[in-house]
Order: structure tokens, then sequence, then C-alpha cells
């Protein structure tokens, strides 16, 4: 009998499919999982070349799925991806939000991508202008596949992209121009491209917020937004003949267009259409809103009979910013005004500006204007500062010291230190009683990392480990809202199942795409804390990241180590590719054992049973 590549001994081995654990040891040839065997009766043999895994003390689970990055520009010049590998994602999903570079022109996804997703634009252009070889979605998997390939890589199809590419970025962003019968079917035909080549469907945005960067048309919405919603039907309608997904933002000013998501997933008189929307949370400035997502999501898959799912990141939405280069600045027009001026010494003439100020303070304190940032500057905490006095207290507190009022205290920082002024605040999810009851709700699911986006802003890379330190503490605790093996099957098989993919499970079969987790090491403190590293790819970059290798023992992809000990195996992303491009609905090797039913805790059954048992009242008052 030919020797194991790799053994992983005495681990507590979670398969994904949310089974209950047992202590296992896995026999990995070839990089598939051909043996789980107990290791005290039945020892698997090690031979001269098998790399051998003391697993004991540790959890052994399927390689996580992150199914919300921005990795579209990150993976061409950097395709380890190690942020997420290290933390144990071994499946990332691009072409998110409406964005991808399948199909426009370098320049146009630069303008597209750098200024949502706060990627330096030069960089971004550089790594799509050497690296693109592409003209169709075919063409790009097979150009990722010829990388040295970290993790797996999975994609939607991004509708700003198409829409680009067929009206032009310009028409693409005028509210006066349609799409014509000749450029709408031109659209469709690119979709089935995309489907034909195995991408998971398409992603859209109704959200203004977000705007392009560049010269040529900079501060205009992202070009999906300007769609009209017979456009929208007419792509639905394929992705539901086709059975493909939809991932889209709501309009976060009007929100009512969340109804027409809910809407387009249900399956009266027809097939329903798999719908991922942004994002179930908790946010400060709307403190009863996280009450209406499992409400929501039950009526679209119960009497809708629909397949919806809301995004949910499990941990708090914490973020930093450098000045006012921040996101939520272009919720209200003074803060879109700054983000506009990409020359600093013309922002600074506008922030001193006494009308500008005035225009500012009206629009950060409309009371009833929509927004996602509770605006609160008693909750933004100084972090950095040339002025190292100011390090740890709040805009206010300088506001106070100064007799000022604060909008104009933190105009007035802004302008003293520029870019070096950095500051943090917690947006959503910020009550953990309230996390727990989001995060077991059956209607979502784990995601929204933005990982690869938001370099200097946000660092979410280890939110699943970050999920099992809490569900393991809840469970301690004595207040568990998910069991261990729930926890995991939501993070891995749950995902990958949805998203159709060859993914998320560690059964005998199935390719071994794992993480071994000390759970010792899952410090709630210690998986928050905050560390910069350089990103070499982006000119020196210093990204916001996590440092928690005392919870990962090793990641493996593929069948092999590519990190462990806290270190990335000298070849890895650079010279050797372990992952693949996943098709959606790829014919995958079937496991030689049963699929057994998740392992749901008393808690989370509770929430569930209003729910299937159909009472709206009752769904409402669980949550």
């Amino acid at each position: 009998m030919t020797d194991f590549d790799l053994v992983i001994r005495g681990g507590r081995w979670f398969d994904g499919t949310g089974a209950p654990s047992a202590i296992r040891d896995l026999g990995v040839r070839d990089g598939l999982v051909v043996e789980v065997a107990d290791g005290a009766v039945n020892p698997l043999p090690v031979g001269p070349a098998t790399e051998v895994i003391d697993a004991t003390g540790r959890w052994v689970l399927p390689g996580m799925v992150d199914l919300h990055t921005h990795y579209d520009a990150e993976v061409l010049v950097s395709p380890g991806l190690k942020e997420s590998v290290r933390h144990g994602v071994t499946t990332v999903v691009v072409g998110n939000c409406s964005l991808s570079t399948i199909y426009v022109e370098p320049v146009d996804a630069a303008d597209l991508f750098s200024r949502v997703e706060a990627l330096p634009r030069q960089h971004v252009l550089t790594a799509l202008g050497e690296g693109r070889t592409w003209t169709r979605p075919s063409e790009w998997a097979a150009a990722v596949e010829q990388l040295p390939l970290g993790p797996n890589v999975a994609s939607f199809l991004g509708h700003s992209d198409l829409r680009t590419t067929v009206m032009g970025l310009g028409r693409a962003t005028d509210r006066s121009h349609r799409p014509a019968a000749g450029e709408l079917r031109q659209m469709t035909d690119l979709l089935s491209d995309a489907l034909d080549a195995g991408f998971i469907g398409l992603s859209t945005m109704t959200n203004p917020w977000d705007k392009l960067d560049g010269d040529r048309y900079r501060s205009r919405s992202l070009p999906s937004t300007y769609a009209h919603w017979s456009e929208y039907r007419t792509l639905h309608r394929l992705l539901r003949k086709r059975g493909a997904i939809l991932q889209s933002i709501p309009n976060l000013n009007t929100k009512y267009d969340v109804l027409f998501f809910l809407g387009t997933s249900t399956g009266i008189g027809r097939k329903a259409l798999k719908t991922s929307l942004l994002s179930a949370a908790d946010p400060k400035s709307d403190r009863w809103l996280w009450r209406i997502f499992g409400p929501l999501s039950w009526l679209a898959n119960g009497p809708g009979r629909g397949n919806f799912r809301f995004q949910h990141l499990p941990v708090p939405f914490e973020v930093h910013a450098d000045g006012v280069d921040l996101v939520v600045f272009e919720e209200f027009g003074a803060g879109a005004a700054a983000l506009h001026l990409q020359d600093e010494l013309e922002r600074d003439r506008l922030l001193r500006d006494e009308g500008y100020r005035r225009w500012f303070r009206r629009d950060f304190e409309k009371r009833f204007s929509s927004r996602v940032w509770h605006r609160d500057f008693a909750d933004a905490y100084i972090v950095e500062c040339p002025d190292a006095s100011l390090v740890g207290q709040s805009v206010a507190d300088v506001a106070e010291a100064r007799g000022v009022h604060v909008v104009d205290a933190f105009l007035d920082l802004v302008v003293e230190h520029g870019r070096k002024f950095r500051w943090k605040t917690t947006i959503v999810n910020d009550r953990p009683e309230i996390l727990d009851r989001l995060s077991a709700l059956p209607g979502v699911q784990y995601g929204f990392s933005d990982a690869g986006a938001h370099l200097r802003n946000m660092a979410f890379y280890n939110y699943g480990l970050r999920l099992l330190g809490r569900v393991r503490d809840a469970e301690r605790a004595g207040r568990p809202f998910l069991t261990t093996e729930r926890a995991v099957h939501r993070l891995t098989g749950e995902l990958a199942d949805w998203l159709g993919l060859d993914a998320g499970h560690l059964r005998v079969g199935d390719r071994a795409d794992l993480v071994v987790v000390d759970p010792a090491g899952l410090d709630a403190d210690v998986l928050a804390s905050y560390h910069e590293e350089p990103l070499p790819e982006f000119g020196g970059l210093r990204r916001m990241v996590n440092r928690n290798d005392a919870a990962v023992d090793a990641t493996v992809i593929g069948g092999e180590v590519v990190f462990s000990g806290g270190e990335f195996r000298p070849e890895y992303g650079v010279s050797r590719r372990t992952g693949r491009f996943l098709r959606y609905r790829e014919e995958s090797r079937a496991p030689l054992n049963p699929v057994r039913p998740p392992a749901f805790s008393e808690v989370e059954r509770a929430q569930r049973s209003p729910v299937e048992n159909g009472s709206l009242a009752q769904a409402t008052e669980a949550v």
C-alpha cells in the first residue's frame, strides 16, 4: 500500500456537515482525504516520506470559505493571499459588489475599484495592466490557474464590469442613457459566457455611495447603480434559468429596495433565485434595525418559497481612518466633496473654508438622514497622531479641550495632520448579546470580510476564528448560541454547498483543504488586536492585519501543508500552486461516508422553531 503523504493525528475532527465531532486520525494521499480512523484502535501507518501533524488537543476542520472578498487585483500580484490563508481560509470568492476584472480594460477597472475599495489606484492599474492576458471569463479562469495560486478561488461576474464593457464607462454612469435592446442582449450573452465558464453568478449594486476614482468620471456612482429594474429583471431571469446566484447591496439611502431583492428571490410559481444580500447587522445608528432580518428572511424563504440570505459579519465592525479617508464620508454631500479632491492642498483649502464647514456641520447633524455611520465623535478615538498627547482621546475630548464645535475640532485635526491623524470607531455589531442572536439566525450566512480591500481601514481576515472563539466562550459561560459543530458547518460546508462549490467538507473522498486550530489560542483580545504589515506588491503600503498565529497550528491546501508554526513554506505563492479555480456546480468527488444532519444547539432550535411553525409574530418575538 502506498504511504500517506500526510497524517494528522489525534485531533478533534469536524467534517463540515454539522455532525458530531470525534477524535480521529486523517490520512491524506494525492491531495485527498483517503482515510479517517480512530487512532487509538487503528493507528494510521507512517512511511519515511509521510509528513505528520500532531493535532492532540486541537481541532481539525475543513478550510473556511470566505464568500465576500475583493482580492480581484491582489490575486494577480500576490496569489498566495496569505492574510486569509494564515487564518484558516482555503477558498475565497471574488467579483462581489458589481466589481470584477473580467471584461473591462485596466484603466476602467482601476476607476471602478480604487476609491470604492480604498486601494491605491496606480498599483491596481499596474496589477491589471501587467497581468491581463484574457478577454473572456474562461480565459480569466485559465490565467488564474496559471498563477502559483494559494487558496481556491471562485468568482461572480460584476454588473459594473458588464455594463461598462457594453456601454462604455461614460454612458454607463449617465442617467440619461439606458442600454438599447441590442446592448441588453449583449449583456445577457456576456453573462451567459461567464456562467458557462463556471462563474457563480452575478453581483450587482444599488447603493449610490460607492464612487468612481480617476479623472474622467470621478465621483459618479458605480455603473450598476444607474440600471433600471427592467435591466436587473432581464439579468435575473437568466440567473434563475441557469440556477445561478445573485449577490447585491441595497440602496442604503432609501432602503426600500430590500423588498425588491426579497421578491426577486421568491419562488412562487417559478424557480427561486438564490440571493445573497448585504447585510444583517446591529448598527449604532439604528438600534432597532437588527430585529428585521429574521422576519424578512423568513418571509422570503417560508411563504415566499425563496432562497434568500443576508450576509453577516459575525464580529464587531471596527474601522480605522487616516483623516477623512473612509467610505462612510460618502454618505453625505460635504463628506463626498472632500473625498472628490485628490490633491491634499486643494482638500486642505476646502476643509479650512468656513462655508464648507457650515455645510459639513449641517449634513453631519441631520437627524433623519439615512446613515450607516453613527456620526458620534465621542465614539471616535485617536490611535496615531504627530501630537502624541492626543492619542487615546476621542475627537469630542479634543473639541472640549479646545472649546470648539466637535466638527470643527475634527476638521482642524485633518488640516493639521492630514493622513497622519488616525482614528477608529465601531460602526456596527458592538453589542455581544445581539451579535450572538444575529449569528444564530438561519437566514444569514457568514461573510462580508471585504478581504483584500480597505487595506488601511479594516481587518476581518480572521472573522471565522473570532466566531469560533465566541462560540467556545459562550458554551463555557453556559449561554450557548451555536454548537461548535454548527459554527464550523456554517463557516465551511453550509457556505460551500449554497455557493455550489467543491469545498468546505473534510470526509473520505474530499479534497484535503483544512485547518488545524488550537482552541487555547482563541483568545478574544488577541484575536481582535491591531497590527500592520507592509504589502510590497502595493508599494509597501502598511495594511491592517491580524496576527494571532497561536490560534492556527497549520493550514493545508490540496493536501500540502502551506502554513505552520507561524510561517509559510518558502515556495508557497511563489513557485508552487496549491489552489484552483472552483467552478460553480462542478461535480465533486462523492464522499464515502454519509452526510449527517447538522447538530443544532437548544438555543438555535428555540430560535428556529417559530419560523418552521409558520408564525411571523412568533418569529419576530424570538429574535
